[in-house]
């Protein structure tokens, strides 16, 4: 029984140790991590009155948005600061400027692809979630809406002009377009707009209020609208149809 106990004890140890070492290099590892983005952090100052410093800045946030809009938030940001350092102080770069234009050519369409891919994952999974949720019809197309108030004037056809007060959101909740706000009604004719707001304005009345849901292929698909709407994105409306001009 003592040798037996005595070998348990061992065991014991043995797992201990190895679980401790296990933890301490993942640890070490956190810390690592945590040194770096503190070294990437390093708070930087902008002389207000340098027109130099302000554009250096400038240029740099202008870069770091168009490539994350295009799908490059996977870069090495040190890397990346590496190769200008290169460049500007006259070092001669890793790479040439063909074997950087084929790699980031290659990069940049690869991760476009896999944000448009995860957009419209996200859309999908959205609108088949939305459409289990009380009140929410579907039509043929896709297109989902919900009743907030009936009206009981007329219903457009696609060769009127409608006047509606509106509110456009992302599907996370964010406002890129409002009448409400700007405290004005907006007219314009119903097939003058994207298929989605053709197609609802047409089963609405006036006096209905709606708020609407839009497919991607439905709204402004791979194009995006602007800085605002991202390509592939399903919105939301809330829409109260005013008039049939």
């Amino acid at each position: 029984m003592k040798i037996f106990a005595v070998c348990l004890l061992l065991c014991l140890s043995t797992t201990l140790f190895a679980q401790s070492k296990k933890e301490l290099q993942a640890e070490i590892t956190s810390l690592k991590s945590q040194i770096v983005q503190l070294k990437m952090e390093k708070v930087v100052t902008i002389d207000t009155t340098n027109a130099h410093q302000k554009a250096s800045y400038g240029l740099g946030v202008l870069m770091a948005t168009n490539l994350k809009t295009q799908g490059g938030d996977s870069l090495n940001v040190e890397l990346l600061n590496a190769a200008i350092k290169d460049v500007f102080l006259g070092k001669t770069p890793k790479m040439t400027q063909e074997e950087s234009m084929a790699v980031v050519q290659e990069y940049m369409t690869r991760a476009m692809e896999a944000k448009s891919e995860k957009m419209k994952s996200a859309g999908i999974a959205f609108l088949n979630e939305n459409k289990t949720k009380e009140g929410i019809k579907t039509t043929a197309s896709g297109l989902q809406y919900k009743v907030l108030a009936t009206g009981k004037g007329k219903a457009p056809l696609a060769t009127d002009k409608v006047t509606v007060h509106y509110t456009g959101k992302l599907t996370d909740g964010t406002v890129f377009d409002s009448s409400v706000e700007r405290g004005s009604p907006a007219t314009f004719g119903v097939n003058e707009v994207i298929p989605g707001w053709t197609e609802v304005l047409q089963l609405m009345h006036e006096g209905d209020k709606w708020v609407v849901f839009i497919p991607q292929e439905l709204g402004y698909g791979e194009r995006g609208a602007g800085g605002q709407i991202p390509p592939y994105s399903t919105l939301v409306f809330e829409v109260e149809l005013i008039k049939v001009n």
